[in-house]
């Protein structure tokens, strides 16, 4: 099977296992594992943050970012596809009290002047925008990639407004490598902003939020009511820790390997949009539903994903170069027996 369902289904390889079955570990929850204590200095350092805090899922890191951020009651902006608005079962809305004001968009990020038109300072009657919530890059829009200028507009527009600003960074190493801007510029502008290890870095599980001391005391807080403790959390720590020495640089690859993909897709006739990381969308061929079209690829040995309609396709560190040429192949073939 070419597994391009997502890049959450890479493998740990022999390095990362080797890793995780000589951590040094200890009891999370009390602070006493080394591991995990120096797989969130390194985050802190690498998002220039002050703190970092180790989570169980990106998901969850969405969840305690929001908590630390709002009061009940509060608004949060986001694009109309964010993943903590569509894929968390309205986790923030039921832990947090809060609601979504999302803002549609075309490619999954939102201009200055689209955010100045949902910002409200609140009354009696209106919720107050409190966090605007960017994706870097986002799921959603095809792994598409914040322009950085706008996404500093929409960053000091959101803080000078009185809110604040939290960054769902599951792919911002994709964006890193996509752009050549550094994470912690990136980061930057946020008050809080995480990144997660089971996507393009390899890891089993694991995410890590960062933002100032006092933000992570009171994430670490949320954390722990949320059922967020892990205790001998360095054999995870320490896989994120190899994927970040090991596997940051590769992500180009995964990149380049995604832009193969669209252009064989395209060749075989399939209406594909061209890719900014390691994603590619495309259209079912005509006369085939999406069901019926993803059905037939896994029958001949590809799996896809189907997102809103379309067929969704991601590059990682199981797929190689011949991988690629065979997925083109076999959905060539199922095209043409269409």
């Amino acid at each position: 099977m070419i597994d391009l369902f997502s890049d959450t289904h890479t493998l740990p390889d022999r390095g990362m296992r080797k890793a995780m079955a000589e951590a040094d570990v200890g009891d999370e929850q009390l602070g006493e594992d080394p591991t995990t204590r120096r797989l969130e200095e390194r985050v802190a350092e690498i998002l220039g943050m002050e703190k970092a805090a180790f989570l169980p899922s990106g998901s969850m890191c969405n969840k305690v970012g929001i908590s630390a951020l709002t009061r009940p009651g509060d608004a949060v902006v986001c694009d109309h596809r964010a993943h903590l608005f569509r894929s968390e079962a309205g986790g923030s809305a039921v832990l947090s009290g809060i609601v979504y004001e999302p803002i549609a968009t075309e490619s999954g990020w939102f201009t200055a002047e689209q955010l100045g038109a949902a910002l409200d300072p609140g009354s009696l009657y209106q919720p107050r925008t409190s966090v605007v919530s960017l994706e870097q890059t986002h799921n959603f829009a095809g792994g598409t990639v914040w322009p950085l200028d706008e996404y500093l507009a929409v960053c000091d527009l959101g803080r000078r407004s009185g809110a604040r600003v939290h960054v769902d960074g599951a792919r911002l190493f994709n964006a890193v490598v996509a752009t050549g801007v550094p994470a912690d510029r990136w980061a930057a502008p946020a008050d809080s902003i995480w990144v997660d290890f089971s996507k393009g870095l390899g890891g089993p599980g694991g995410a890590a939020i960062a933002g100032s001391e006092e933000f992570i005391a009171e994430a670490t807080r949320f954390k722990y009511m949320y059922g967020g403790a892990m205790r001998q959390s360095g054999i995870l720590a320490a896989a994120a820790l190899h994927g970040l020495e090991h596997n940051l640089d590769r992500l180009t690859e995964d990149h380049a390997n995604a832009a193969r993909l669209a252009g064989g897709l395209s060749e075989v006739g399939l209406a594909v949009s061209a890719p900014e990381t390691n994603m590619v969308y495309f259209d079912p061929p005509p006369g085939r539903t999406l069901g019926e079209f993803l059905d037939a690829l896994r029958l001949e040995g590809v799996r896809a994903s189907g997102i809103q309609g379309r067929v969704r396709m991601v590059t990682h560190l199981g797929v190689d170069d011949a991988a690629v040429a065979a997925a083109v192949t076999t959905v060539g073939r199922v095209v043409g027996g269409a």
